[in-house]
């Protein structure tokens, strides 16, 4: 018999935490390099804080996709990257535990948001409240912001802007627009990971009403926006760095570039096979990863000199 605690890692989906880390740490690093502001308390804080909200949204999305249906009706999923935890469909949680799972979630981070927010400044008060509601209503009634199209946008926003700009607000007690900036890119590449991952789920979702992108432009358009979505990231840095706007160091995050070709070549090729589109699941996550980490590393590099 599986412990809980090692069926609750499974739940919160931990290999996805990057999502979060990644803009914590750019916008620490940006607040140290530019401000030369830096406090290990408060950017563990922010850390944990980010991470519980980010665990909380996606096991509040494990319930309400379970409710919906979409992820019993989901039989294309592949794992990690789609279809949920599938631990209710499994059987190893049963629902409330799942629903009460995401409260408690939601609930400590929000905590540490509100010492944050007393200590550090008023606007963490706003960022917080707009990322809690954003993540449980991503997938809950009545808003179900997945199924309006918008999904995308707010998950980017999410998981690249705000996160960043309150990890810098957090050293700094400042709001700047070069955090702002620095992670469109993250915003883009994040909102691309969600984007892909969705393309395995599109009649399960299509069937709960979950009328994401990928469902309502179908697989074969929805290719050309993932090209868009790469592309927009590259340009992103590229022109940010030509205005001046962020560090010369960010060109650091092109080379990932590489591995962007290699998942717009897999997705124009397997689509519509989910299973040989994985790889292109994969690389969404890994190019994520290490253009976000060489952002940061460029700020390093930034302040060093």
């Amino acid at each position: 018999m599986r412990s809980k605690l090692s069926l609750w890692a499974e739940e919160v989906r931990a290999p996805f935490f990057t999502a979060s880390i990644v803009p914590v740490l750019l916008g620490s690093v940006v607040a140290w390099a530019r401000e030369d502001a830096f406090h290990w308390g408060f950017f563990l804080l922010a850390l944990l804080g980010g991470v519980l909200l980010h665990a909380g949204t996606n096991v509040a999305n494990d319930y309400y996709d379970h409710l919906s249906g979409t992820d019993e009706a989901n039989v294309t999923f592949v794992r990690p990257f789609t279809g949920g935890s599938r631990m209710i469909q499994r059987g190893l949680l049963q629902p409330r535990e799942v629903l009460t799972g995401a409260l408690i979630f939601f609930a400590a981070g929000a905590l540490i948001g509100l010492y944050l927010a007393l200590a550090r400044g008023p606007w963490l008060w706003v960022l917080g409240v707009v990322g809690i509601f954003c993540g449980f209503f991503y997938t809950a009634p009545p808003f179900r912001i997945a199924a309006t199209g918008l999904g995308e946008l707010f998950v980017g926003l999410n998981f690249g802007v705000l996160m960043t700009l309150g990890a810098f607000y957090v050293q700094t007690k400042e709001l700047a627009w070069e955090p702002v900036i620095v992670a469109i890119p993250v915003s883009l590449l994040i909102a691309g990971v969600l984007y892909i991952n969705q393309f395995q789920d599109m009649e399960a979702d299509a069937s709960a009403g979950k009328d994401h992108l990928v469902v309502r432009l179908g697989r074969r358009r929805g290719v050309w926006l993932y090209e868009a979505i790469l592309a927009a990231t590259y340009l992103a840095i590229v022109v940010s760095v030509a205005a001046g706007a962020i560090s010369p160091f960010a060109l650091l995050a092109l080379p990932t570039a590489v591995i962007a070709l290699r998942a717009v070549r897999t997705a124009r090729r397997h689509y519509d096979d989910y299973l040989k589109l994985a790889p292109a699941n994969a690389s969404q996550v890994m190019i994520h990863m290490l253009a976000g980490l060489l952002l940061t590393l460029g700020y390093v590099l930034e302040g060093a000199v």
